[in-house]
């Protein structure tokens, strides 16, 4: 008889996948305590998740997938959606169903897909935010310059690929666009893929916010293959069109809400103030050996190989504990920033389609520094503007394709109806300037 059990998290840190186990049997290497069992996982956006492969289950028990745990999926949108407090791990889990969905209905209407390649692409999905740390996108570019999550998820694949024997090669070229049969990576990566279906219908879910809904279910069954790429079939055009709108709905109500991008641009702040420091001998530590080796490391993308391992060992724990440290160091600037965020004390940001007048600005600076008394050039930890930009369609991506009953294709852009127009791959760009509230 085969077992269904939930995936739980014991306190040695390993993780129960086999339901009642003792203890000595928990103290294990992985591989050694896996059986080949199919394993269901209850989700409260999807309902059960089958994980069907012994290697799936061994991948999502390694610690290089569990941290996902600990990573929020949508960084500090918490603070304005409480609710919003689910992780990276859901998010790939959920992927991994929607791609299992999508497998099963391409294979449905007559797609080859063979059990290796139905396997790698399983795990591709599965393993493509495992280059996420701490806080995801809001500290992507600040513990090491230019390394892109996207780059750090190939490096820990590759990792993981040594540690299986080569067993996740196929997931790897899949995961990459090597692999012959494009539509495969199209569903993990392109304009339609299972990641943005996911995290638009999750992030709606737990945010409460109605606009992120979309018809995934519909959507992937109107998928299909044609000429080795994914394609759409006509009968889905106004999912994709509510797909696509939902997107930027989500992105400028939820995802690039303001008080979401101060709080951000404040974490990042307190982490160039901890380098600042560090780089003019200053005497800073942070919480963990891991995080405190990223604050200490050059800014050099290399980096990033040789501190891999710590890496892994880092999420929004690690930066939480030590923000909470500083809150009562010695330096006045650290100090604020990190009692601002802690609690909640948000800076206040103008958002606007227009560039804020500078004058505005350093007026807001000067202001500050004579608050805080401090000098005017460090005013710029509480005084800073950017802009923001989000983009409906993107041409240079991924087409969306649209198959038609006679057999032809046409771009989603070019098919005419009235939610879709000219000004579809036309980016949306605002304005922000974020400055501390003087009470603080």
């Amino acid at each position: 008889m085969r077992k269904y059990n939930h995936l739980s998290r014991e306190a040695s840190g390993h993780v129960n996948i086999m339901g009642n186990m003792n203890n000595s049997r928990l103290a294990l290497p992985l591989p050694l305590y896996m059986a080949e069992t199919r394993k269901i996982i209850n989700d409260p956006v999807y309902g059960f998740i089958t994980i069907d492969h012994p290697l799936l289950l061994q991948i999502i028990s390694h610690p290089c997938y569990q941290r996902l745990r600990n990573i929020h999926q949508m960084a500090f949108a918490h603070l304005v959606y409480p609710g919003a407090v689910h992780s990276r791990l859901h998010h790939s889990l959920g992927a991994y169903h929607l791609m299992c969905t999508a497998l099963n209905e391409l294979k449905n209407k007559g797609t080859i897909i063979t059990d290796a390649e139905e396997l790698g692409a399983k795990l591709a999905i599965l393993l493509h935010d495992i280059g996420h740390g701490p806080f995801s996108h809001a500290l992507e570019h600040e513990l090491i310059k230019d390394a892109h999550h996207e780059s750090i998820s190939l490096l820990i694949m590759q990792k993981l690929n040594r540690e299986f024997d080569g067993q996740l090669q196929l997931a790897i070229d899949i995961f990459t666009n090597q692999y012959p049969k494009k539509f495969l990576h199209q569903l993990v990566s392109g304009q339609l893929d299972v990641d943005r279906m996911d995290y638009l219908n999750r992030d709606s879910f737990f945010t409460g916010v109605a606009e992120g809904v979309i018809g995934y279910d519909r959507i992937i069954k109107m998928l299909a293959v044609k000429d080795g790429n994914l394609v759409v079939e006509e009968k889905a055009i106004y999912s994709i069109e509510k797909f696509l709108l939902s997107r930027r709905l989500m992105y400028w109500q939820v995802y690039l809400h303001k008080t979401v991008v101060a709080a951000e641009k404040m974490l990042i702040m307190v982490i160039r103030r901890a380098k600042h420091l560090i780089a003019n001998g200053g005497k800073i530590a942070a919480a963990t050996s891991a995080f405190d080796k990223f604050l200490k490391a050059s800014d050099a993308e290399n980096q990033i190989e040789t501190l891999l391992d710590d890496f892994c060992e880092m999420d929004d724990h690690d930066v939480m504990a030590t923000v909470k440290n500083w809150c009562n160091h010695p330096d006045r600037i650290l100090s604020i920033l990190c009692r601002a965020i802690i609690h909640r004390k948000i800076m206040h940001i103008r958002l606007q389609a227009t560039a804020i007048d500078p004058e505005f600005q350093q007026q807001k600076k000067r202001e500050l520094a004579k608050a805080l008394q401090i000098e005017e050039k460090d005013a710029d930890y509480f005084a800073f503007g950017g802009e923001a930009t989000n983009l409906l369609y993107n041409f240079d991506d991924e087409s969306i394709n649209i198959l038609h009953k006679d057999g032809s294709l046409k771009d989603i852009s070019q098919v005419d109806h009235p939610l879709i127009n000219v000004k579809i791959s036309e980016p949306v760009k605002k304005y922000y300037f974020c400055f501390l509230r003087v009470e603080v």
